[in-house]
C-alpha cells in the first residue's frame, strides 16, 4: 500500500502516479491530502504537503484529481486526511464529495476513538470504509475496541514515533500482530518505517498489507528534480522493487 502526497509535485503527476503504482502492482494507494500541521509526519511527509501547500493547493483539486484518474484505477484508494479539514467543510460534505470523486475510505488520524462516532456512521452510510490506528503503547483491551470501531482494515503503527524510513522493524512487531489477531478478524495494514522488499516481505509474512510512504516519497522528490516524467517513472520502478517482497516467498 504506497503512500503518494496529492499534489507533490503537482496533481497532474500525482495521477499518473497513481497508475503507475497499479502498474507496478500496488493493491491499494493511500492518498494524503496535505495539512499545514503534521499529526505523525516525519519530515520527508511534512516537506511534501509544505510543497503541495505552497503552490495553493485545494481540497476540491484534489478531489478532481481522483475523478479524472479513477475510470482508469481498479485499486482502493484511501484519504489519509487531517480530521481539521473534514471538519471546517463539514462532515457529509466532505465523504460525499469523496465518494463522488472515488475514494474508497479513509484514515483520520486525528480522530480520537470516542469522537469518531459521527464520521463511523456517515462512512457507513456512504458505503466506505474508515480505518483507525492502533499505536505501538495500545493496551489489547483498548486495541480491541478501536480494531471494532473500524472497517475495511485496521492501520497497525509498528513503532512510537513519527513516520520515516527504518533500517529495520521492531523484533516485538509479529508477536503485537499475534496479539491483534486474538481480538479483530479485520485486515492488519502496517505502516511507519518500512522502506525496502525486504521489510515487505518481513511484515506480510505476519499481516495483510506494509504501507510505505517516507522512503517512496523521499524518492519521488529525488527524481523530480528531473522532470515530472523522472518522477512517474522513479515512483513506478521504487513500487515495483518493494512489491518483490510480495511475491519472493511464494512457491
Amino acid at each position: 500500500m504506497p503512500f503518494l502526497t496529492a499534489g507533490d509535485p503537482d496533481l497532474a503527476t500525482t495521477i499518473r502516479m497513481l497508475e503507475a503504482a497499479q502498474e507496478a502492482g500496488a493493491s491499494i494507494c493511500e492518498i494524503g491530502i496535505p495539512f499545514s500541521d503534521p499529526i505523525a509526519d516525519g519530515p520527508v511527509i511534512q516537506a511534501s504537503m509544505s510543497r503541495a501547500l505552497d503552490q495553493g493547493l485545494k481540497v476540491e483539486e484534489v478531489f478532481a484529481a481522483v475523478a479524472e484518474a479513477r475510470p482508469r484505477l481498479s485499486i482502493g484508494l484511501v484519504a489519509m486526511v487531517s480530521y481539521s479539514i473534514v471538519h471546517r467543510m463539514g462532515l457529509k460534505q466532505f465523504i460525499g464529495r469523496a465518494k463522488e470523486a472515488g475514494f474508497d475510505g479513509f484514515i483520520f488520524p486525528d480522530l480520537p476513538l470516542a469522537e469518531s462516532g459521527p464520521a463511523r456512521a456517515a462512512a457507513a452510510e456512504a458505503g466506505l470504509i474508515l480505518s483507525m490506528l492502533i499505536a505501538p503503547t495500545t493496551p489489547i483491551e483498548r486495541a480491541e475496541q478501536i480494531a471494532a470501531a473500524s472497517t475495511g482494515f485496521v492501520y497497525v503503527v509498528s513503532r512510537p514515533g513519527i513516520t520515516g524510513a527504518r533500517a529495520s522493524l521492531p523484533p516485538e512487531l509479529p508477536a503485537r500482530l499475534e496479539r491483534l489477531r486474538g481480538v479483530t478478524d479485520l485486515p492488519m495494514a502496517v505502516g511507519f518505517g518500512i522502506s525496502s522488499a525486504e521489510q515487505v516481505r518481513e511484515v506480510v509474512s505476519v499481516a495483510d498489507a506494509a504501507i510505505v510512504g517516507s522512503a517512496l516519497v523521499a524518492q519521488i522528490h529525488e527524481y523530480a528534480q528531473e522532470s515530472a516524467d523522472a518522477a512517474v517513472t522513479g515512483a513506478g520502478s521504487t513500487i515495483a522493487q518493494l512489491t518483490q517482497g510480495l511475491t519472493s516467498n511464494a512457491p
